[in-house]
C-alpha cells in the first residue's frame, strides 16, 4: 500500500472514529435532557404548586420523602423546598448550557444562563448539607457522607467553572463546567441508578447497591466524563472503546430514567 494511501485510510478510520464518538455523546446528551426535563416537570408539578400554596403538607404524598415535611419545622420545610425547586432549575436550565448551537449563536443567553447554574448550583449544595447534617435529613452516617461529598465538589467545581470563565480559558471552563454538571446532577444519577438496576436485576440485592450507588452515583458519572474527555483527544482506538461504553451507559440510564418516572414520579403526580 502506498504511502498515500495508508495516509488516507488512517485520516478515514480517525474521522469514522470521531463520527462514532460525537454521535454516542450525542445518545447519551439525548436521553439526559429528556430524563432531567422529566425530572423538572415532577419537580414544577408537585413541590411547585404545593411551595406557591404553603401547603408542603402536601409532600406527604411522597411516601420515598425522608423529613420532607415536618410539622412546626419552617426553615427547615423551607429549606427542603428550596432545594427541590432550584434543582428543578438545574434540571432545566443545565442541559441548555450543553447546546453549542445557544453558546455560538446566543453567547448572552449562555452566559446568563450559566450565571443563573452557578448561583443554583450553590444554592442546591448549601440546603442539600444544611438539611443532612442540621436537620437531620439522611437517616444514616455513610448516606450524609456521600451527599455532601457530591455538596463540596458542587461548590468546587462551581468555583473553578467560575474563574476559568472569567480569565477567558475557554478549554478549561468548559470542561470544569461539564464536571460542575454531572456532580450538581447527582441526585438525578442516583435515582436513575437506582432504577436501572432494579430492573435489570430483578431486585437483587437492592440494599447492598443502595449503599455502593449512594457513592457512585457522584463518581462513577465523574469517571465517564473524564474518560470521554481523554478520549476525545486520544487515538482512535480509544474513540472507539468509549463509544461503544458510553452507548452502554446510556441504554442504562434510559432504562433508569424509564423505572423513574413509571415507578417514582408517576405515582406521586397521579395522587394529586
Amino acid at each position: 500500500m502506498s504511502t498515500i494511501a495508508l495516509t488516507t485510510s488512517r485520516i478515514e478510520t480517525r474521522s469514522l472514529a470521531d463520527t462514532a464518538l460525537k454521535a454516542a455523546a450525542k445518545f447519551w446528551f439525548v436521553v439526559a435532557v429528556a430524563g432531567q426535563w422529566a425530572f423538572f416537570y415532577y419537580i414544577s408539578r408537585f413541590y411547585g404548586s404545593s411551595t406557591l400554596q404553603g401547603n408542603f403538607q402536601l409532600w406527604t404524598r411522597n411516601k420515598m420523602l425522608i423529613k420532607g415535611y415536618v410539622p412546626g419545622d419552617t426553615a427547615g420545610n423551607l429549606a427542603f423546598a428550596a432545594h427541590a425547586l432550584l434543582a428543578g432549575i438545574i434540571a432545566f436550565g443545565g442541559a441548555l448550557q450543553l447546546v453549542p448551537q445557544i453558546r455560538a449563536r446566543a453567547l448572552a443567553v449562555h452566559r446568563w444562563n450559566g450565571r443563573l447554574f452557578v448561583i443554583t448550583a450553590l444554592g442546591v449544595s448549601v440546603t442539600g448539607l444544611y438539611m443532612v447534617w442540621i436537620r437531620g435529613t439522611m437517616d444514616d452516617l455513610w448516606g450524609a457522607v456521600c451527599v455532601s461529598l457530591d455538596g463540596a465538589l458542587i461548590i468546587l467545581f462551581t468555583v473553578l467553572a467560575w474563574r476559568t470563565a472569567v480569565k477567558r480559558r475557554v478549554a478549561d471552563h468548559r470542561r470544569w463546567a461539564l464536571r460542575t454538571y454531572i456532580v450538581a446532577n447527582g441526585q438525578w444519577f442516583t435515582r436513575v441508578g437506582i432504577f436501572a438496576w432494579a430492573i435489570a436485576s430483578h431486585g437483587y440485592h437492592m440494599s447492598a447497591f443502595f449503599q455502593v450507588w449512594e457513592l457512585c452515583s457522584t463518581l462513577l458519572p465523574l469517571a465517564v466524563l473524564e474518560l470521554y474527555l481523554r478520549a476525545r483527544d486520544g487515538v482512535r482506538g480509544e474513540r472507539f472503546a468509549m463509544a461503544a461504553a458510553l452507548v452502554l451507559v446510556t441504554l442504562l440510564m434510559a432504562l433508569g430514567v424509564f423505572g423513574t418516572v413509571m415507578f417514582m414520579w408517576r405515582p406521586v403526580l397521579a395522587r394529586l
